[in-house]
């Protein structure tokens, strides 16, 4: 009889009606694909377009664009400037990607040593910096950084003995980088360490307990034990932070609009904006947008490959 239920019960899962795709979920998903359609789909076919159009303050003013095929590629890829700018980009976004995951890391190993009371002040406190906006952020840090009345300088001049009060972190490029990473990395810390805590709260604590009688060392049962049950979790926090820190615009911007030198401490992000909506080269910024969503892109299929091997 069992048998018997198994076989009809197969029978009608594997029905063509059963494997028809169901209309529910897909109405379900429908408006918002019709909202990505509307909202970032339109306007990314309207600058790959562009990008294959002389599109200047002209056209803005309603002259016809004039399609020039590859011109605005060419033009881009053997200008240095646009190689110095992407260089300096993906140096910034290297230095700020590994600050973020290693301090990410320590903060979530500390949470699960701290008591209960302790780990809900750190959580809280994670949740502010990252409720905080990008552009409040950059102007507090600004203050920090001021070269009159800022807290670094009196800082300094009171451990080195030296008068630091005057001294601008901005005009140099390499200190205005600096800055910069100090920024970006406070921001993205607390993605990064929440979503880490919550992979090591999965590690099972018997594995844990065993490698510790077999006499394994901190380090070793991080390496050996817990590192491998979140190496997923890590992979993914590290590829979208590569994504988001090599298009950062908000707060290079607000530090160059503060005292940086523009044309030393351009990124990728905020050279697109220049070209485009301050000089009025909207053929040139598109085409330089399109280069940075390829490149985006190629990172986010990586993402997507290693997703659909971990749900394999």
């Amino acid at each position: 009889m069992l048998a018997t239920s198994d076989a009809r019960a197969t029978t009608e899962v594997d029905t063509p009606r059963s494997r028809r795709p169901q209309l529910t979920p897909m109405l379900l998903l429908a408006p918002a694909f019709i909202m990505l359609a509307i909202f970032i789909g339109w306007p990314v076919v309207q600058m790959i377009v562009m990008s294959f159009q002389e599109y200047g303050r002209a056209q803005i003013f309603g002259a016809d664009p004039e399609f020039i095929a590859l011109g605005n590629y060419t033009k881009v890829l053997t200008d240095p400037i646009f190689w110095a700018v992407l260089g300096r980009s993906v140096a910034l976004a290297a230095v700020c990607v590994v600050a973020t995951m290693v301090l990410g890391m320590a903060i979530a190993v500390m949470m699960t040593k701290l008591g209960k009371l302790m780990r809900t002040v750190v959580s809280v406190g994670l949740l502010l910096a990252w409720a905080m906006p990008a552009l409040t952020a950059t102007i507090v840090w600004g203050w920090i950084f001021d070269t009159s009345y800022g807290l670094v300088n009196w800082l300094m001049t009171k451990l080195t003995g030296d008068n630091w009060f005057g001294h601008s972190w901005l005009i140099d490029p390499l200190s205005f980088f600096g800055v910069a990473a100090i920024i970006i990395v406070w921001g993205a810390i607390p993605f990064v360490a929440l979503s880490l805590y919550a992979g090591l709260t999965q590690v099972p604590s018997e594995v844990l307990e065993a490698a510790s009688l077999d006499g394994a060392n901190g380090w070793r049962r991080f390496v050996n034990v817990t590192f491998p049950y979140i190496r997923s979790i890590v992979i993914v926090v590290l590829i979208l932070q590569i994504i988001w820190d090599l298009r950062v615009f908000a707060q290079i911007y607000a530090l160059q609009t503060i005292g940086g030198i523009r044309e030393q401490t351009n990124t990728i992000g905020v050279y697109i904006y220049t070209e485009s909506m301050a000089s009025g080269r909207l053929g040139t910024g598109g085409a330089i947008s399109v280069i940075l969503v390829a490149i985006l892109l190629a990172i986010s299929a990586y993402y997507i490959r290693l997703t659909l091997r971990n749900e394999d």
